[in-house]
């Protein structure tokens, strides 16, 4: 064993997969082949997900039959939305909620066995159901904090439009729904992130689907990960109630010693490809709406950090304008995240089961050595 010391296991390899490449010098990124481009543009989400669990794009029947499958699943058993109306009731964290929901999903799944996780077919039918429930519980519990009744799913709206009309009791325009739709791809799946991690490591202990998704939400939280989504968007809110422009902004932030979210990345060495996408609808949708000042902000201080840092942006950076320019509660931008990266997280812990080995590292022990063991009495 080496005694070369990686902290966060940076630069370590620790498994082979099929499932997405990422060349962080030259700012790609394909899923089993593709490039992100073509998917983001010509593929669906249902189609995205079809590939990343069966290793292939799927066949217009096959298509047909995977969306109708998804859609028919999209109902949460009444004892889970009482309970997200306890966490709402409550002011849960989104995240936290999301996490807690997912957990008890299992209970009322049933191909949850617990003692055969690594059975292939029972597998991918619960994957099909919590990505297909995700979207209904983080739809109901944002509509019930805001005092609103949930709105039942719809079968006849793809995975992105009907988690649109259940968000906001209207179907939402082509525009919106493809826009929605791209963002979703963009973020199903990712490598080998901190997130697909936690979700691998559980699996490898031969835990259950759900107990790796968990852990994965748990993990996607926190705000150097999926939480700095958010946080870009906030910093955005916070320039347009300054009187400062963006970049005078961004320079006194920095001065005060704090951290500009939705740049630099662990893989990437240049622009985010998926930020690139993001940029263009991001704008596409505030040149549609008339009001273009959360881009123009966003292209100010990705100049001026570009500039200043060399640091590009990720795909947090224009994810943010991107959702509030769709009307989406800031704090469900993580969810979000977790509802689209769900199928991604459980593609790899697919790939685990399939040639398990237990995850296990080791840690150099750095503390005292041949203490003396005092009595009771003497401490």
């Amino acid at each position: 064993m080496s005694d070369d010391l990686k902290r966060g296991l940076e630069g370590v390899l620790v498994a082979e997969s099929e499932l997405s490449h990422i060349d962080g010098d030259a700012g790609k990124l394909v899923y089993r082949g593709y490039p992100i481009e073509d998917l983001a543009r010509e593929a669906s989400y249902e189609e995205v997900v079809y590939l990343l669990w069966h290793d292939e794009l799927p066949d217009a029947a096959e298509l047909a039959d995977f969306e109708s499958w998804m859609a028919e699943r999209r109902d949460i058993d009444d004892e889970v939305l009482a309970q997200v109306r306890k966490l709402a009731d409550a002011d849960e964290v989104p995240m936290a909620a999301l996490r807690t929901i997912v957990s008890s999903l299992s209970a009322y799944d049933e191909d949850a066995d617990h003692e055969d996780v690594d059975d292939l077919e029972s597998n991918l039918r619960m994957a099909c159901r919590i990505t297909a429930k995700m979207p209904t519980a983080l739809a109901a519990f944002e509509r019930l904090r805001q005092g609103k009744e949930p709105v039942e799913p719809r079968e006849d709206l793809s995975h992105a439009a009907n988690f649109l009309y259940m968000l906001n009791d209207e179907e939402p325009d082509d525009v919106l729904a493809e826009t929605f739709d791209m963002a979703l791809v963009l973020h199903a799946d990712h490598g080998l992130n901190a997130s697909t991690f936690s979700a691998m490591v559980t699996a490898s202990t031969l835990s259950d689907l759900h107990s790796a998704v968990t852990a994965a939400i748990g993990t996607l939280a926190g705000s150097l990960h999926g939480g700095a989504n958010a946080n870009v968007m906030r910093m955005l809110k916070e320039v347009d109630e300054s009187d400062l422009d963006p970049t005078a902004w961004v320079e006194t932030a920095l001065d005060e010693g704090r951290r500009v979210p939705g740049f630099g990345h662990r893989v990437y060495n240049v622009k985010d490809p998926r930020a690139k996408i993001l940029g263009e609808k991001s704008k596409a949708l505030a040149e549609t709406a008339g009001e273009t000042k959360w881009y123009d902000y966003s292209v100010a201080i990705e100049e001026y950090i570009a500039e200043e840092k060399g640091l590009a942006p990720n795909v947090d950076f224009y994810s943010a304008s991107t959702y509030y320019q769709m009307g989406i509660p800031v704090d469900i931008y993580t969810p979000i995240f977790a509802m689209s990266r769900a199928a991604g997280w459980i593609a790899h812990v697919l790939e685990q089961y399939e040639d398990n080995r237990l995850i296990r590292p080791r840690a150099r022990y750095v503390g005292p050595k041949d203490l003396e063991f005092p009595p009771l009495e003497q401490r």
